[in-house]
């Protein structure tokens, strides 16, 4: 099904103007769907068509796709997003952080630079805390509440999240492992302020990271990621079934995984975690 852009709900326009002077380089250029396959796929599409023009990086830069629907959103490692319309946040924005001083730790960092804005975001916009789980979730208790996929397509990243809004009905396989905003307040929530604030939080962590503010990620995250220490964790090798208990990140924003007398440092990967 081909979707169009449609203007921007007035209440969205509303919040992203009363945001718009700590927006900087995000949101340019914002594309409003209905309904939509994938934020994520529809970013990746705009941001190659544009990768002839001279200004390449100010022309992608800050490109926001936000839907009110989602037919085929997805998460990490194939895994589906549940995106019921009107019921949460669908948001991809085109990131380039090879204009950043250290263009392969602002890289690596991204998807934890983007999990402590949203972790910001919602505290600021609706007073819930999140916390973070490595590397790119946010939960609420041991129910999770948001999730970041971060694609790379040449030199610019999209940096997709999803954020569960209202008291929406989940699929059997997830009531047990979601929640939403409303479900922990207990109140209903403004998802169009909640969507400004991301955004502007984002602006502030994406230029930290192009400017090399990498230790105030790392101490961000740190803050809000009690998972990273003492969790036991276990994932797969072509070996076999590994475990350990985590025990922090470190300055390149991998996951550090005391397995008996050794220590593994996890970049990337599918992990269970028993917390």
């Amino acid at each position: 099904m081909k979707s169009n852009p449609s203007d921007l709900p007035p209440d969205f326009a509303g919040a992203i103007a009363r945001v718009r002077p700590r927006l900087g380089r995000l949101a340019s250029t914002l594309l409003f769907y209905r309904t939509i396959g994938s934020t994520n796929d529809l970013a990746l599409t705009r941001s190659a068509a544009l990768s002839g023009l001279p200004e390449v990086s100010d022309a992608r830069e800050g490109l926001v796709v936000v839907a009110d629907e989602q037919t085929a959103g997805r998460g990490r490692r194939g895994h589906t997003w549940f995106s019921p319309p009107g019921s949460g946040l669908y948001v991809s924005v085109v990131l380039v952080p090879s204009r950043a001083d250290d263009p392969a730790r602002a890289a690596r960092l991204l998807t934890l630079a983007v999990g402590v804005a949203l972790a910001e975001a919602i505290e600021a916009s609706v007073g819930l805390r999140a916390d973070l789980k490595w590397p790119n979730d946010l939960y609420v208790a041991r129910r999770k509440l948001a999730g970041i996929l971060a694609e790379a397509s040449g030199d610019t990243v999209v940096a997709g999240y999803g954020i569960n809004v209202t008291a929406t009905s989940f699929p059997p396989e997830l009531r047990d492992r979601a929640t939403s905003l409303e479900s922990e307040l207990g109140r209903a929530c403004d998802r169009a302020a909640v969507f400004a604030a991301t955004l502007a939080a984002l602006a502030t962590r994406y230029t930290d990271l192009l400017e090399g503010r990498f230790d105030a990620i790392l101490d961000a995250w740190r803050r809000r990621a009690p998972a990273a220490h003492g969790a036991r964790v276990a994932w797969t090798t072509p070996a076999g079934p590994v475990s350990g208990v985590t025990g922090g990140i470190d300055d390149d924003g991998a996951l550090i995984v005391r397995v008996g007398d050794r220590v593994e440092r996890i970049v990337a990967g599918e992990l269970t975690w028993e917390v």
